[in-house]
């Protein structure tokens, strides 16, 4: 019996077979693990390529929210990129295929799709370009601090050279954390108010109850003072620099350079582990990135807008 795609909702997702479509396939975005999007997401969908025994082959997360014109899909706060999961068993391995279903399903459509060639796709359908930067943490800590820039790697000699130095240490208190960067990056400027930063606090505990989790953070040795603070999380293939605020006086003191450095430095020499930044769209931020040595990796954003049925339906 040929395996069959299906728009599953989320009551009729079985979680255990989801995780081990994931597990079957090398590569699948942390971001779909159902901890993380049950995190961001809470309830989602899913178009799931369903074997006879009705076993994943495949799947791409869903996830949906009702408006006045339709279901809309979305993609979640804190979550980088979804896409299609294919294994070993899958035998719709394209891309338009599991589209056309969510082009019945949804009056719209966005998601951000891992690196990769992208197919052709279904009528109506678009695709612009997203860019994040990737350091490989292959090397040791002393040949990737090589490839550091010369600014950098003098101001880290500098700092390390002072009495008492800035220190890189773990930190527990995320609520300070989001406040510090509300301080600089408010409702204005990033467009996510207070509740916005729930599925954070959410995703944190998830990671945390499974080891995966990172907080790090540093502070004036005089005052206590938190300079710079973020939040990592552990996958199979790295790092994902999640979230991350630095105070003004952080900021000219290098604090946020001290901090990248120190995680790389302890996670350096583990081959085929990447760190991903997660941003680097504004030439600023990218241009701090790639002084660690990172490369720009540019990635696919998909959209489909149907016209609502009520304005169809008013057309002469």
């Amino acid at each position: 019996m040929p395996a069959v795609l299906r728009l599953l909702r989320f009551q009729d997702l079985d979680l255990a077979r989801w995780a081990a479509c994931l597990a079957a396939s090398p590569g699948a975005p942390p971001y779909a693990q159902a901890w993380w999007l049950a995190a961001t997401a809470g309830r989602w969908d899913a178009v799931v390529e369903l074997g006879p025994a009705g076993e994943y082959y495949s799947l791409l997360p869903l996830p949906t929210k009702w408006r006045p014109w339709g279901r809309v899909a979305y993609q979640p706060l804190f979550t980088q990129q979804l896409g299609l999961v294919l294994t070993a068993a899958s035998q719709q391995r394209t891309l338009g295929a599991y589209l056309l279903i969510v082009k019945k399903y949804c009056a719209r459509f966005y998601q951000q799709l891992p690196p990769g060639a992208l197919p052709a796709l279904p009528l109506g359908f678009s695709v612009a370009e997203r860019l994040t930067y990737h350091l490989s943490l292959d090397p040791s800590a002393e040949a990737l601090r090589q490839g550091y820039a010369a600014d950098y790697r003098r101001r880290l000699r500098r700092q390390a050279g002072l009495a008492p130095p800035l220190q890189a240490a773990a930190g527990t208190d995320l609520e300070e954390l989001i406040a510090l960067f509300l301080t600089y990056r408010g409702p204005a400027s990033v467009g996510l108010h207070s509740r916005h930063y729930a599925p954070l606090r959410r995703l944190l505990a998830a990671a945390q109850s499974r080891g995966l989790a990172e907080l790090r953070q540093v502070r004036h040795p005089a005052t206590d003072e938190l300079l710079a603070g973020a939040l990592f999380i552990h996958h199979a293939g790295g790092l994902i620099y999640l979230f991350a605020a630095a105070s003004a006086a952080g900021r000219t003191a290098g604090a946020p350079l001290l901090l990248l450095d120190e995680m790389i430095g302890r996670h350096a020499g583990q081959p085929g582990r990447v760190l991903d930044f997660e941003g680097g769209s504004l030439p600023a931020i990218g241009r701090f990135f790639a002084n660690f040595g990172a490369r720009p990796v540019r990635y696919p954003a998909l959209t489909l807008t149907s016209t609502p049925w009520f304005i169809t339906w008013m057309r002469p």
